[in-house]
C-alpha cells in the first residue's frame, strides 16, 4: 500500500464510518474500481486497520467526551448537572443496543467473512441500504406525533430526547445494527432509521447510534489486538499507519460535527440525500462490473 492510498483509505473511513452510506461496502467497491491491488491479507493491513478504527473510536469519544464524563460519574456515583438515574439508564440503553451486534458478530464473522471481499455483494446491499434510509423516513411518518420526542435545546450537553428513549426502542436499535454485519449495510445508517422508528428525531437518534457506535468500533479493534501479539508474520503498527490513524480521526471528527449539525437543522427526510448517493454508487458499481 502506497502513502496516498493509506491517507486516502483513512480519510474513506473517516467519513463513511459515521456517514449512513456504510464504510466497509466503500472499502470492498473502490479498490477495484480505482484499479488498486491491496492484499487484505498481508502482514501489514491488519495493524493499519486496528490503528484507523482507533483514531475514528478516539474521535467519537472526544466530540462526546461530555456525555462519556456523566456516565462514568453517574457509575462512580458523582454528581453532574443531570440526575444519576438518567445517567445509568442512558448507559444500561447503550449496553442493551449493543449487545446483539456483539452476540451476532461473534456467532456469524466467518460466515460473513466470505462476503467482504465481493464487490458485487457490496454494491447490492449499497442499493439496499438506500431503500433502508429512504423508506424509514417514510415509515416515521406514521410514529404519532405524541410519541415523538422534544428535541434538546441545550446545544451538546445533556441527555435531551434520549431520557425517553425505551428499553424495547434501544433492543431494536440494537438489532437494526445487525445488519451492518452484511457489506453494504451501514452501521450508523441501521441504528439511525432504528432510532427513528423508536420515536427520536433525527438529532437524538444519530446521537445515540455514535454513542453505540464507540465500543463497537473500540472493541472491534481492541480485539485484533490479541492477533498482533500472537502473530510472528504481523509487519507491527508503522509510522505509516500512525500517520493514517491521525487523518482517520481528524476525518472521523469533522464528519461527526457536521452530521450532528447536519441532524440539528434537517428533521424532515434527513436522510433522503444519503439514500440517493447509496443508489448512484451502488447502482453505478453494478453497471461498472457488468460492462467493464
Amino acid at each position: 500500500m502506497t502513502a496516498f492510498q493509506a491517507i486516502f483509505t483513512a480519510i474513506l473511513q473517516g467519513i463513511t464510518e459515521l456517514f449512513p452510506v456504510s464504510s466497509l461496502g466503500h472499502a470492498v467497491i473502490l479498490p477495484g474500481i480505482l484499479g488498486w491491488n491491496i492484499d487484505q491479507h498481508a502482514p501489514s493491513f491488519l495493524p493499519f486497520l486496528v490503528v484507523l478504527h482507533l483514531g475514528t473510536a478516539a474521535a467519537l469519544l472526544i466530540y462526546f467526551w461530555r456525555d462519556w464524563i456523566e456516565l462514568l460519574f453517574a457509575v462512580l456515583g458523582r454528581s453532574t448537572a443531570n440526575p444519576r438515574a438518567d445517567g445509568l439508564r442512558l448507559l444500561g440503553l447503550i449496553i442493551v443496543a449493543t449487545i446483539p451486534a456483539v452476540i451476532l458478530g461473534f456467532a456469524f464473522e466467518k460466515a460473513l467473512r466470505g462476503l467482504f471481499g465481493v464487490p458485487l455483494i457490496a454494491a447490492v446491499f449499497l442499493v439496499v441500504n438506500g431503500f433502508l434510509l429512504f423508506a424509514g423516513e417514510r415509515l416515521r411518518r406514521r410514529v404519532s406525533r405524541d410519541t415523538l420526542r422534544t428535541l434538546d435545546t441545550d446545544g451538546d450537553t445533556g441527555f435531551g430526547g434520549l431520557r425517553d428513549l425505551s428499553w424495547r426502542g434501544a433492543l431494536m436499535i440494537g438489532l437494526w445494527q445487525c445488519t451492518a454485519l452484511i457489506p453494504g449495510i451501514s452501521r450508523s445508517g441501521a441504528t439511525m432509521v432504528g432510532g427513528l422508528l423508536a420515536g427520536l428525531h433525527h438529532k437524538d437518534s444519530a446521537r445515540f447510534s455514535f454513542l453505540i457506535a464507540t465500543p463497537i468500533i473500540a472493541g472491534a479493534a481492541v480485539l485484533e489486538v490479541p492477533k498482533l501479539l500472537h502473530s510472528e508474520t504481523s509487519g507491527g503498527i508503522t509510522g505509516l499507519s500512525i500517520v493514517a490513524g491521525i487523518v482517520a480521526g481528524i476525518t472521523a471528527y469533522a464528519s461527526i460535527a457536521f452530521l450532528m449539525h447536519y441532524f440539528r437543522k434537517h428533521d424532515f427526510e434527513a436522510l433522503d440525500p444519503f439514500a440517493w448517493y447509496c443508489w448512484l454508487v451502488g447502482a453505478g458499481t453494478l453497471a461498472w462490473l457488468f460492462f467493464r
